[in-house]
């Protein structure tokens, strides 16, 4: 999108020339003659979104993909910590760590998980 934007100058400021001498040339108002070049403008936009295969939906797709996914592991996670009250499940969560969190069930005290995945965040957001 951001590539086409000179484009899209470019050809606004050829349509509102065009706009302005037909406006004359039929005796337009400004309010008639603003609707004729916000709707061919919308037109052109459309037609090079098309041409370059650009829609800003598909910018926007995979948030729409991932918000759902986020809240449904979030929810999961915190089911399998609170929410397990079998106290087989709760030993397990409390014995099945690795590296430096051994207990599941205690909060991380190093800062480690929550700064690396805020991090990743940051830099997949980046690139």
């Amino acid at each position: 999108l951001e590539n086409l934007q000179p484009e899209i100058k470019t050809l606004a400021e050829r349509l509102r020339y065009e706009v302005a001498v037909r406006g004359k040339q039929l005796g337009w108002s400004e309010k008639v003659a603003r609707f004729h070049f916000k709707k061919n403008l919308r037109r052109i936009v459309t037609d090079l979104y098309v041409r370059d295969n650009c829609h800003p939906f598909k910018a926007t797709l995979l948030v729409w993909v991932q918000i759902p996914m986020w809240v449904c592991v979030s929810l999961a996670l915190r089911n399998c910590s609170v929410g397990a009250t079998d106290p087989q499940v709760q030993e397990a969560f409390s014995t099945g760590g690795a590296l430096w969190f051994t207990d599941l069930t205690a909060p991380d005290s190093t800062w480690i998980l929550p700064v690396s995945l805020g991090l990743v965040n940051l830099l997949i957001l980046e690139v």
